[in-house]
């Protein structure tokens, strides 16, 4: 089973009016279980979009979202995806450990068992000492791993996320990067990551999917493997073959994007 599969998907804001906006056109897209892909494009080339078609956040116009082999909408309901944002998203009056026992809270788990997992996923992302402060008490890549954890809390098969990391400084993002990649390791989490770096979209990656311009579609799937994804991975000869290649395509490269889509 794969983890999401878009099929000849179209997305219209406006239709018919005169306000009329083509964000997405002809998108094919299957990312297998275990898989973690990044969508990369221009500004307003529909990335975020896409993220929020697979979340069920909205609707396509034409064309099928098929989520762990359940429509998108079913999947939504059933709780099979974790979602994060650029911004946490936390409830300033929660603590840490409630804000990560609200999905469950949600889904009616009893208080034990809730506050079990919470403190689970927060040893996971290395705030176990921190469950009992509040949000503005964290800084911003705390908040972040916050958010990452509440996200992991329902152990869902896949994690949506939209910029996560890209209000923060280089050093917390790089670092927050390599604590991602170990928990979706050991987790089996698969994943679907926004980004406007190329950086991070490599080190990431199993695959980087390009968007054109808006009406967004996708123009190349180019394959990562690094020898590792840890510093020697950022300073290997594949990682710097892999941005190149990355940024040919977001120029437009057509041969490149004939070989590799």
């Amino acid at each position: 089973m794969t983890a999401v599969s878009i099929a000849h998907v179209s997305k219209v804001f406006n239709q018919g009016n005169p306000g009329e906006v083509v964000a997405l056109t002809k998108v094919e897209l299957t990312v297998e279980r275990g898989q973690f892909v990044s969508l990369i494009g221009p500004s307003g080339c529909g990335k975020s979009t896409l993220l929020r078609l697979i979340a069920d956040l909205i609707e396509p116009t034409t064309g099928t979202v098929t989520v762990a082999g359940k429509p998108a909408r079913r999947a939504r309901l059933d709780q099979e995806y974790g979602i994060a944002f650029q911004q946490a998203g936390l409830f300033e009056w929660r603590t840490v450990r409630r804000n990560v026992e609200l999905p469950l809270e949600l889904r009616g788990t009893s208080g034990s068992k809730r506050r079990a997992r919470a403190e689970e996923m927060l040893a996971l992302v290395g705030l176990a000492d921190f469950a009992g402060h509040y949000p503005a008490q964290l800084s911003g890549g705390m908040q972040q791993r916050v958010a990452i954890a509440r996200a992991l809390a329902v152990h869902p098969p896949l994690l949506l996320m939209d910029e996560p990391f890209g209000a923060l400084d280089e050093m917390t993002r790089e670092r927050l990067q390599g604590e991602l990649l170990q928990i979706c390791a050991s987790t089996g989490t698969s994943t679907v990551f926004v980004t406007h770096s190329i950086p991070e979209a490599v080190f990431l990656s199993d695959r980087v999917v390009v968007m054109s311009a808006r009406p967004g579609r996708i123009t190349a799937s180019i394959d990562v493997a690094l020898p590792s994804r840890d510093e020697a991975g950022r300073q290997s000869p594949e990682f710097f073959d892999a941005i190149t290649r990355v940024r040919r395509a977001l120029r437009g490269d057509t041969a490149l994007s004939a070989v590799d889509g």
